[in-house]
Order: structure tokens, then C-alpha cells, then sequence
């Protein structure tokens, strides 16, 4: 089992998440996280401090797609251990549905 970051990160970006990863397997996309899923030690810690509750165990129904994803871009993108401010639109986009679709950007982040 591992953790992956789904779409409600897309456009919220909160990092409280990252601040609190023991093994730092978190990586930053520009409006988007992801975590690495053979660095993630399935802790859980991370879990209950995003307040988009965008993470979510990969044993959950219907995630495959969050797995390759999160596989996919945490092996291109910047590694990022240190929180910051969400992104200025993160309350409005907090729920909204499709982001995956609409707003996903494959850029990459700034990283540490």
C-alpha cells in the first residue's frame, strides 16, 4: 500500500502534507502534488493534514489512475519538503469536480 495525492490537490497545493513526511517523498508540480510511491513508507501521517482531503490510502476503490499518475510525475518533478502558502485560489477550488481534466498543468513546480 502507498498514498496518492488526487485531483482535489489540482489548484489548492496546500503543503502541510509535506512538512510533516518523514521520508520527504513528496513532489512539486505547478498547481499540483504528488507522492512517490516507492519512497512513501504507507505512515498515514500525511493523510489527515490536508485540508482538501486530497490524500487518500491507494487501497481505496477506483485510485489506479491517482497511482500512475503520482508514480508518473514524482519521477520528473522537484522533491519538496517544506510547507508553503497554498495557492490564492485553494478555497474557491477546494471540491470543485473534473480538475484533473480542466486544470492540471504537467509543469513542474519550484521545488526546495
Amino acid at each position: 500500500m502507498t498514498y496518492v495525492v488526487t485531483d482535489n490537490c489540482i489548484r489548492c497545493k496546500y503543503t502541510d502534507c509535506v512538512e510533516v513526511c518523514p521520508v520527504d517523498c513528496f513532489y512539486e508540480g505547478e498547481n499540483f502534488l504528488v507522492i512517490h510511491p516507492d519512497e512513501c513508507i504507507d505512515c498515514g501521517v500525511c493523510e489527515p493534514e490536508c485540508p482538501a482531503e486530497a490524500i487518500k490510502p491507494d487501497t481505496e476503490p477506483g485510485l489506479d489512475k491517482w497511482l500512475k499518475v503520482n508514480a508518473e510525475y514524482a519521477a520528473i518533478w522537484p522533491n519538496i519538503t517544506v510547507k508553503r502558502d497554498p495557492m490564492p485560489e485553494a478555497k474557491e477550488m477546494d471540491g470543485e469536480q473534473g480538475k484533473f481534466e480542466k486544470y492540471f498543468s504537467t509543469n513542474p513546480g519550484a521545488g526546495d
